[in-house]
């Protein structure tokens, strides 16, 4: 049986795409972890500084986002990830510039942020719960989405 070059690099090729699509466990932790950190402090601000639409979903967002970090850290210890003890400079940049801002450029720039945070989040937990490597943590990604793509509605509504 001869096995052509083509098929080599078809199948070898399939392998680098399985590979690349799969995110592993303690980078979908990280990921997570920074997220509902970003989610969790940039509410807060909003529920001081948004209007009456922004201060009611940012209210929500402090609560889920709570929650789902509660969820997370139950299960790091069994997954054997780490969380990480604080936000990315990323994050910490947005975070900077939504404390400088106010009235109605605070509420477009804090709905711009979380429309972008819920599309990633939902790119993310959509992957994880695809392609996991962790059986627990693939169960809780495939449970929360749902959550998270009425997030992003919601978030798409605010602007």
């Amino acid at each position: 049986m001869r096995v052509s070059l083509t098929t080599i690099a078809v199948v070898c090729c399939l392998f680098a795409i399985q590979a690349f699509a799969q995110t592993s466990t303690q980078e979908f932790v990280t990921k997570v972890a920074i997220s509902d950190m970003f989610e969790i402090q940039s509410s807060k601000i909003a529920t001081r500084k948004g209007n009456a639409n922004i201060k009611s979903f940012a209210e929500r967002m402090v609560k889920d986002h709570t929650k789902t970090s509660q969820e997370l850290k139950g299960m790091v210890g069994k997954a054997k990830a780490k969380l990480p003890s604080a936000l990315d400079s990323d994050h910490q940049k947005k975070l900077a510039q939504l404390q400088k801002l106010s009235g109605n450029e605070f509420n477009t720039t804090y709905a711009s942020m979380q429309i972008q945070a819920h599309e990633e989040a939902v790119k993310l937990f959509e992957a994880y719960s695809n392609n996991g490597d962790n059986a627990e943590l693939k169960a809780w990604a495939a449970k929360t989405l749902p959550a998270l793509k009425e997030h992003l509605q919601h978030a798409q509504k605010l602007k």
